[in-house]
């Protein structure tokens, strides 16, 4: 498929029309999040048997709430096919390649699902507004990205980007949230207030890396997150209806030996042996 056909036929999002003022009442966020995770330990288990690989990209502002919603997510599922990956700047086995090794490297094989906790966008994120890496590399990143992402989908990989949209106002009230209680402090560095001076040149970074590579295949999804709550419930929904979009979740058909091997060491009632041998004929 032609990068062109690639980008047909999608609107992309963009900050400024994402509505902040969202919220979400906690009696119904505990109901939705209880849902949304046992809905996660079903698609594992369908990626699991059908051999399927998801991708998660988790970007967004300093203190915008990604890692409390990896942590919800990482709470529903098995470690063994689910793994996150911090990603920092690279060291300098890195940088002498290009810049999309290191993710290549980290893909999920079949039937995993990966979470990026930033990603391949900090080409046009970060090295873009810090100015390490020359115009000319990083406006090439845009093609160079879509192509990754299409050759991932083409392959079978489901992708889910999400960015964490969060007020200048708000990241400053978490800052002091963070500066006050102990146990946050250690999330407070010297980056996070040099990244707020750069807030106007992010936002312009964002909404270009928004335009440009959300794409019908891989479309970005932007949080409203200034309520947490309501991020989490967001953001979960939307890995939920990507990487559940046209997968039988059913609980997976036991084969002909394992249930010979149950029907005569477990002492369970003969019609749930039979109802499950009926499936697997």
């Amino acid at each position: 498929m032609r990068s062109g056909a690639f980008m047909t036929k999608h609107h992309p999002p963009n900050l400024a029309d994402t509505d902040l003022t969202q919220r979400l009442a906690k009696r119904e966020y505990f109901d939705q999040l209880a849902e949304l995770q046992a809905k996660l330990a079903q698609i594992q288990q369908a990626f699991l048997f059908h051999e399927l690989k998801g991708v998660i990209v988790f970007e967004g502002w300093d203190a915008a709430g990604k890692g409390g919603t990896i942590r919800r997510i990482s709470q529903a599922l098995d470690p063994r096919s689910f793994k996150v990956w911090p990603i920092g700047a690279p060291r300098n086995y890195y940088l002498n390649r290009h810049y999309l090794l290191r993710f290549w490297e980290r893909l999920p094989p079949s039937g995993a699902i990966s979470a990026f906790d930033r990603s391949w966008y900090g080409r046009v994120l970060v090295e873009r507004i810090e100015k390490l890496t020359p115009e000319k590399r990083w406006r090439a990143a845009y093609q160079e990205i879509n192509d990754f992402e299409r050759m991932l989908v083409d392959d079978g990989t489901r992708i889910v980007k999400l960015f964490f949209h969060i007020s200048p106002d708000e990241q400053m009230r978490r800052f002091t949230e963070r500066l006050t209680n102990p146990l946050k402090r250690w999330k407070l560095t010297y980056e996070d207030f040099r990244n707020r001076e750069k807030w106007g040149d992010a936002e312009i970074a964002v909404d270009e890396m928004l335009a440009r590579t959300s794409t019908k295949k891989a479309p970005w999804h932007v949080i409203p997150a200034n309520n947490k709550k309501y991020a989490r419930i967001k953001a979960m929904s939307a890995v939920v209806d990507a990487l559940s979009k046209d997968v039988d979740l059913n609980p997976q058909h036991l084969d002909r030996q394992t249930l010979d091997a149950a029907d005569k060491a477990l002492d369970v009632d003969q019609s749930l042996i039979d109802s499950l041998r009926a499936r697997t004929e």
